[in-house]
């Protein structure tokens, strides 16, 4: 067993379980999707739901004069801690029409300084600016590909999006699709591809988040950091949340790897549920015996304290030659080609 502990420290307040919720007193049911199962009610509260939405104020500091847009569905654990982030801080929340194709027009309008979205969204993005690019020739695709590669060059050694020439020639326009003023932008609920993240982040000129959480974990349990240059993880566990990695010996994960850790991501602190809704049967499968919640994600820890999402040690198929294989990495493979958008 690796403890997280042993290497960062988890922050100045203690990560302390909440396991009085009982059907009678929890505020709110959280259901997951059911893809893998039948689709259970997670129990989360109100100290659930703040302890996650709190801590990310330390990653994304805004203000009263900020504006996020929320178009996810409601019943989506992001959508929910981000909605919980915005009236705490007391920023503007805008809501969209209801049109996924006119969300751009909503972003013109509203002019966020934050957008939330999911892996899917932002493929889609990727594909339409990539496109563009690849589309232009002459003296315009020369300027506009020397301004992506000198921007890729430099956020890759320091984290920069901005570049005081190319951005008022090129790059500006490009921002403009999501308003103009986007000060940060947090992809959660998904893996997404580093390459995906790296292109936006210096198209938009904007720094890139990337988050990790479960529905159980109340959205939120990692967030990397603005200014990092190094794209592909989910950074260290916020505040919130204590993290240790459990051998998976089966498919050769184990805490004393090297020079990287590996093992199943477990979590005990103030966001994580404390069960399922009248399934005593799947908390018992979902827990540890001392406590600690088994999210069946496969992490791999680097020296800094981040972590890279790389496997499940659930839902996986075993193929008859012994090789096992994550459904969602063909899924992310398949959504980036415009055949199956």
């Amino acid at each position: 067993m690796y403890d997280f502990n042993t290497v960062i420290e988890a922050g100045k307040q203690d990560a302390k379980p909440f396991t009085k919720c009982t059907e009678h007193d929890c505020p709110l049911f959280s259901y997951t999707s059911g893809t893998t199962g039948d689709s259970k009610g997670v129990k989360l509260t109100h100290k659930n739901l703040l302890s996650s939405a709190y801590t990310i104020m330390r990653k994304v500091p805004l203000t009263r004069e900020d504006s996020t847009i929320s178009y996810l569905p409601y019943p989506h654990s992001f959508e929910q801690v981000v909605t919980f982030y915005a009236i705490i801080i007391g920023i503007r929340i805008g809501y969209y029409q209801g049109k996924p194709e006119k969300l751009t027009e909503d972003c013109a309008m509203l002019q966020p300084s934050l957008f939330p979205s999911v892996p899917r969204l932002f493929n889609k993005i990727y594909s339409k600016i990539k496109g563009t690019f690849d589309t232009l020739t002459g003296c315009k695709g020369w300027l506009a590909n020397r301004g992506l590669q000198s921007k890729l060059y430099y956020n890759r050694i320091d984290g920069t999006v901005n570049h005081g020439c190319y951005d008022k020639l090129i790059f500006n326009k490009i921002a403009a699709l999501l308003g103009g003023r986007v000060r940060f932008m947090i992809t959660g609920s998904a893996p997404i591809d580093p390459a995906v993240l790296e292109l936006l982040r210096v198209c938009l000129c904007t720094p890139f988040l990337e988050g990790y959480g479960l529905t159980e974990t109340s959205g939120g349990a990692s967030c990397s950091w603005p200014e990092d240059p190094i794209m592909g993880h989910v950074g260290g566990p916020l505040p919130c949340v204590k993290w240790r990695l459990a051998d998976v010996p089966d498919m050769n994960y184990l805490s004393t790897d090297k020079p990287f850790p590996r093992g199943e991501l477990e979590m005990f602190g103030a966001s994580v549920t404390s069960g399922y809704y009248k399934r005593p049967d799947k908390t018992k499968e979902a827990f540890t015996e001392d406590g600690w919640f088994k999210t069946g994600d496969v992490a791999m820890l680097y020296p800094n304290g981040s972590v890279k999402i790389i496997d499940r040690s659930k839902n996986i198929f075993k193929l008859s030659q012994g090789e096992y294989i994550a459904p969602e990495k063909v899924e992310n493979i398949f959504a980036l080609s415009k055949k199956f958008a």
